[in-house]
């Protein structure tokens, strides 16, 4: 077994070369933070670099943000845009074949082999889901199955007709697909054992409810438009945490507020510096998700390091009443209370008087006392009370893009 590897200066100083010396935009970053590509010289100096975030991704044409001329770029995808205006990203061939490979190795981590079957349900075209998977899983020699989102009616007979053993969908997209097998009971119908699910974050609760449903493993799919797409980090079979592929990017969590480094099992924000991007370079990346690193190296003997599963975005963690709230932590309830669904809404209010409520929609069954003890265990958990909406199962929204959970009504 050998340990998580530190950070290659040699590396980050070649990739902090290439960013000044071909974008424009990071080029007057760096020079602007006093930073100049070869001082560094060692793993301390990540902490000189400046941090970027979406916004200045997004609001910088993408072509003075690359870091290589406008003809080496062969391809361009764009997040999407449910946090704001689409973010466009530049590849370059290399940056095309690092994600494939990358993408492989995460469905390899799955189990995944040549003799699979995988129905990719996620979005084509300018979403980088779609096109990245099925590349990660021809790279395996599986079959891919492209049929993209929606269209549940065609999912269905594609699941039989091609033999599926493995899907590929948000996880909100992948629960709707199990509960409509489960509603018609056709599971034995099918061939599928394994779930590769991402794009969102989805807790144990929503886990346990597609596994029971469909009698699959489920594996947590990480990415982001900005790194390359899905594909840049997965679970191991021992589903402790996400493996990273640090030879091609850095990962560091720090405190969202102070922008510090935290110690390992400390939750912060992800940072992620690249190594081996060529067009659209990130150097010290917000990417606003909230997770932690581990400090040791897993028992499965990989040396990639690992980040805990999202627990969700700085961009959702609200204050109620001084509190702070995260979506996980209903995640955390729900998953432990018999008869709770796994899906919820969370709705943030301000009354007459000032005073801010919060409302937690959840689906559940006719079980006597579920709402007051789902709502018992959601004041301990978050700290605040909480007022308690129970509905019908089914009735809240699944989405084979990302689902929002999280609704903040005080600034209307």
């Amino acid at each position: 077994m050998t340990s998580p590897r530190p950070l290659d200066a040699r590396a980050l100083r070649e990739a902090v070369e290439r960013a000044h010396a071909g974008s424009a935009f990071l080029r007057a970053k760096l020079d602007a933070a006093g930073v100049q590509p070869k001082s560094i010289e060692g793993a301390d100096d990540l902490a000189r670099l400046p941090f970027t975030t979406k916004r200045e991704i997004r609001d910088t044409h993408f072509l003075e943000y690359a870091a290589v001329p406008a003809e080496r770029i062969v391809r361009i995808h764009a997040s999407s845009g449910t946090t704001g205006r689409r973010t466009i990203c530049a590849y370059t061939a290399k940056d095309v074949e690092d994600w494939v490979e990358m993408t492989a190795r995460s469905f390899a981590f799955a189990g995944v082999t040549s003799h699979d079957r995988v129905q990719v349900m996620t979005g084509y075209g300018l979403w980088t889901a779609g096109a990245g998977i099925q590349a990660g899983v021809e790279r395996l020699g599986a079959l891919a199955v492209p049929t993209g989102p929606g269209n549940t009616e065609t999912q269905l007979e594609m699941m039989r007709e091609a033999g599926t053993t493995v899907m590929c969908a948000t996880s909100s997209f992948t629960l709707l697909i199990a509960e409509l097998v489960e509603r018609r009971g056709i599971r034995g119908d099918l061939s599928l054992g394994t779930a590769v699910t991402g794009s969102e974050r989805w807790g144990d609760g929503t886990r346990a409810r597609i596994e029971s449903l469909l009698g699959v493993r489920t594996y947590d799919l990480y990415g982001s438009t900005e790194l390359w797409g899905p594909g840049t980090g997965i679970e191991c079979a021992r589903r402790d945490g996400i493996h990273v592929w640090d030879d091609h990017f850095h990962a560091e969590v720090v405190d969202p507020d102070t922008l510090a480094p935290v110690p390992p099992g400390t939750v912060g924000e992800l940072v992620v510096t690249t190594l081996s991007k060529e067009a659209t370079p990130l150097i010290r990346y917000r990417t606003r998700d909230l997770t932690y690193l581990y400090s040791g190296p897993c028992p499965c003997g990989s040396p990639y390091p690992r980040i805990g599963r999202i627990v969700g975005r700085s961009d959702d963690q609200v204050k109620v009443r001084g509190v702070i709230f995260l979506p996980a932590q209903v995640d955390t309830v729900l998953a432990e209370v018999a008869g709770a669904g796994p899906e919820f809404q969370a709705h943030i209010t301000r009354d007459g008087d000032g005073r801010e409520e919060l409302t937690i929609r959840v689906e559940g069954g006719d079980r006597p006392g579920l709402a007051a003890e789902l709502a018992r265990r959601l004041r301990e958990r978050i700290g605040v009370r909480v007022a308690l909406d129970l509905v019908p199962e089914g009735s809240l929204p699944r989405s084979e893009r990302k689902t929002r959970r999280v609704f903040d009504h005080r600034d209307l």
